[in-house]
């Protein structure tokens, strides 16, 4: 088995959305740094900036609204002719909504980027990835797909299990072509992420429960991206999820 070095995607095309922060960073910066054109998409505007050096460019845009969905894949295309690795990582909780209040609007925006975004941008982007003589997808769910998340992330948690099912009914309709589906799971992880969603004492509660005793970091993730897109490594994986959560859940 071949090591992750600095040419290990050289000549490769990564796009990857969702990359101005917390665990899309650290994974852009990982295929980066393994030589790979990393083509980003950052959802908070001004954050694009966070990826120089990281990225042979990057696309500023809202998942929550389907023409600047449109607007990424055209971008994208207009980068290059073939992707190599699309990796789906935009997405976020929101806020916490109980489910006897949940409103509408809300409900729309947390189904727009966590679940329709991922579909319109795998969707685009088929085509270039047929161009690839391995083209991989990974998408990032969560351990919440599963276990269903705590109070007021029950429609979040659902859009990230859609996704879970998602990948790998592409991995069974993809496999002619030579492309690849698997998923990332992470566990509690130390970004804002949780800094804005959950409290100081909820998370040190659950990082004494975690088996591993930590929670974990954005670069705990980012080398199973790397793993599920090269073919040497992970060349006879496919329709499967990765869970990233020192030992939170255990399946």
């Amino acid at each position: 088995m071949m090591p992750i070095t600095e040419t290990a995607f050289a000549g490769k095309t990564v796009v990857i959305t969702g990359a101005g922060r917390g665990i899309g960073h650290a994974v852009a910066g990982a295929f980066s740094q393994a030589g790979a054109r990393v083509l980003a998409h950052s959802g908070r505007a001004g954050t694009a900036g966070l990826l120089d050096g990281l990225c042979a460019d990057c696309f500023e845009a809202d998942f929550t609204q389907s023409e600047d969905v449109q607007a990424f894949i055209d971008w994208t295309l207009g980068q290059t002719e073939q992707v190599d690795v699309l990796i789906n990582n935009a997405g976020t909780m929101m806020g916490r909504f109980p489910a006897d209040s949940l409103s509408d609007d809300d409900y729309d925006a947390l189904v727009a980027l966590n679940q329709t975004a991922v579909v319109k941008v795998t969707r685009g982007l088929i085509p270039a990835l047929r161009k690839s003589d391995a083209g991989a997808i990974i998408n990032t769910v969560s351990i919440s797909a599963l276990t269903g998340g705590s109070p007021g992330s029950s429609i979040y948690s659902a859009t990230k299990a859609f996704v879970g099912t998602y990948t790998r009914a592409l991995a069974r309709e993809l496999a002619p072509d030579g492309i690849r589906a698997n998923a990332v799971s992470p566990g509690t992880i130390e970004t804002d992420f949780h800094e804005r969603y959950s409290s100081a004492e909820k998370l040190a509660a659950t990082a004494k429960a975690v088996p591993l005793q930590r929670l974990g970091t954005p670069e705990d993730c980012a080398p199973a991206y790397l793993f599920l897109a090269h073919p040497k490594l992970s060349g006879y994986i496919t329709g499967q999820t990765i869970e990233i959560n020192g030992g939170q859940l255990i399946v």
